[in-house]
């Protein structure tokens, strides 16, 4: 009797106050779903695991708001030790901290962590078309056959095959900072130049022709799209990866704005594409990644054209190529300039060594091969990572730069017993690389740029490129182009840091942390600055980039 004396009374209100009856069971329900949404996330919880843990309904992501989320981590370690969980929005993550914690968990548990999660904006907004890159991609046969693919064409020898490209690629980096930076009468922005460095690697490299120049509008539009997309597999950019009720608002551009990158990568991943397959049909392919993997999968399976790489397993491969590269080595020389420019003893120190190396190169060749001992700037790209202290510096940049600060999350195919604790299978775990690069019980002065380290321990462990399976395999090419640019850049010039930046601010911040412009961002790329490149020996330099290509 009572609950029907309820119900006429709030009929009677509703029919005599309907925007107020409205609003009332609109807070209502939003009560009801944040109450029911409690339960769900403290069911998703891992029973003995520590961890902060955060606010109702967004859970951790609050405390990572504008925040470099690798370095709040990291802090976090200090107080929930190696291995905890945070909660982003209804999911449960692990995150593992330190080198031992890594090798543990990614290493021996490699079989059990091989798989990705998939997130709502870049799994199923933007990926629906073109797909997602080897990195991205859950565990599949499709992956497997995708990995075996790039793997081959990423090998050793493979790579040897490449240096061509990374000759000519090199050069014209050098030759643009010559040039736009008149011999070092200018300061300039290198990021523009850096960009088209890395564009033009990962489009020769993978298809086999030269990038776009800079005054090039397809420049313009892979460089923006790639970097919108860059933003979309952020861990923690994407709120509504994590709280489901976002997606449900019509009002919110995320999506949108996602669909209509998708659709103008596609745009141009056709163009690339069928224009190497003309070219294989004709015979006139350059050496590449993509010909390489087409050409070896048409003779592994001659007699059965049913199990060769669909045209979707290889955009998968080309969008891998195309974004790991432009993620990699942008990311990793606009902070190596910036530090340069602000230690001219590593400049000095690197200088001496190269040319060290040269002098002693010079007298292996023999009297004949090694009269004219002269350096050219342009050091040689057939030098296989040869100068041992320029190896050490490409390692110390990627250790004390990690390019991926929180490699690319991983998903448990199956249960994980860590220190007691079961952690579910299904759940996501990130690696923090920073943390790992970064560990104290590693090495005691982490926080300091110090390449002589990896003289001292060349076997100590790097996190940059990942752990366990689903490492990354384009690791030997990548150390192969930044040991030849590193090379070519300090051999060609002396950096000096412009006494006024872009933003009118006299200080260049190399600082990994406090010089990162964003911190919500999958990659940490520095605050805009200037240089000063100015040539070490003019006159040489002119010689040695007679008649290039200046972009």
């Amino acid at each position: 009797m009572a609950v029907a004396r309820v119900a006429t009374a709030v009929a009677r209100f509703a029919l005599s106050n309907p925007l107020w009856a409205a609003l009332l069971a609109l807070v209502t329900a939003l009560l009801l779903y944040v109450v029911a949404n409690e339960f769900v996330r403290a069911q998703a919880r891992i029973k003995g695991l520590p961890g902060p843990r955060g606010l109702p309904l967004v859970g951790n992501l609050w405390d990572l708001h504008g925040v470099d989320a690798a370095e709040q981590y990291r802090v976090w370690a200090a107080r929930f030790g190696d291995v905890y969980q945070v909660q982003l929005g209804n999911v449960a993550v692990v995150v593992v901290n330190s080198a031992a914690a890594a090798r543990t968990v990614f290493g021996h548990g490699s079989q059990a962590l091989s798989s990705r999660p998939e997130f709502y904006t870049f799994h199923r907004v933007l990926s629906d078309t073109a797909g997602t890159t080897i990195g991205t991609s859950p565990y599949s046969d499709s992956l497997k056959r995708r990995r075996k693919a790039a793997a081959s064409a990423l090998n050793r020898p493979s790579v040897a095959g490449y240096t061509g490209h990374l000759d000519v690629e090199t050069r014209d980096f050098v030759a643009e900072l010559a040039s736009c930076g008149e011999a070092g009468a200018v300061a300039i922005d290198p990021m523009p130049m850096i960009q088209r460095l890395s564009l033009s690697l990962s489009v020769t490299l993978n298809w086999g022709v030269r990038g776009p120049s800079r005054r090039d509008g397809l420049f313009d539009e892979i460089t923006h799209v790639e970097e919108e997309i860059s933003r979309f597999r952020s861990t923690t950019g994407n709120l509504q990866d994590y709280i489901p009720l976002l997606r449900l608002n019509p009002f919110a551009g995320h999506s949108a704005r996602a669909r209509e990158m998708r659709d103008r990568r596609d745009a141009y991943l056709l163009e690339l594409d069928e224009g190497l397959q003309e070219r294989i049909d004709a015979g006139t392919h350059a050496p590449c990644i993509q010909a390489n993997v087409i050409l070896e999968d048409r003779a592994d399976n001659k007699d059965d054209t049913r199990c060769r790489l669909s045209k979707a397993e290889l955009t998968s491969i080309s969008l891998t190529m195309l974004s790991g590269g432009l993620d990699t080595i942008t990311t990793n020389v606009a902070w190596f300039i910036a530090l340069l420019a602000r230690r001219p003893d590593i400049q000095e120190k690197a200088w001496l060594e190269i040319q060290r190396h040269s002098k002693l190169q010079s007298q292996q060749q023999g009297p004949e091969q090694g009269a004219d001992s002269t350096l050219s700037p342009l050091c040689d790209a057939e030098d296989d990572q040869q100068c041992r202290y320029i190896v050490a510096l490409v390692r110390e940049s990627l250790r004390y730069y990690t390019v991926l600060r929180l490699a690319l999350p991983r998903a448990s195919v199956r249960d994980v017993v860590h220190e007691g604790v079961v952690i579910p299978r299904g759940t996501v775990f990130f690696l923090n690389a920073w943390a790992c690069n970064m560990d104290p019980s590693v090495w005691p002065d982490p926080e300091v740029f110090r390449p002589e380290r990896w003289l001292e321990q060349p076997d100590a462990p790097l996190f940059t490129y990942g752990v366990g399976y689903r490492m990354c395999a384009g690791s030997l090419l990548a150390n192969r182009e930044l040991y030849l640019l590193y090379m070519r850049l300090i051999a060609s010039f002396t950096l000096k840091p412009a006494t006024t930046g872009p933003s009118g601010s006299h200080d260049l911040d190399c600082h990994p942390v406090l010089g990162n412009s964003d911190p919500t961002s999958l990659v940490a790329i520095p605050r805009p600055y200037e240089v000063f490149f100015v040539p070490r020996d003019r006159k040489s330099l002119g010689a040695a980039l007679e008649g290039q290509r200046w972009a």
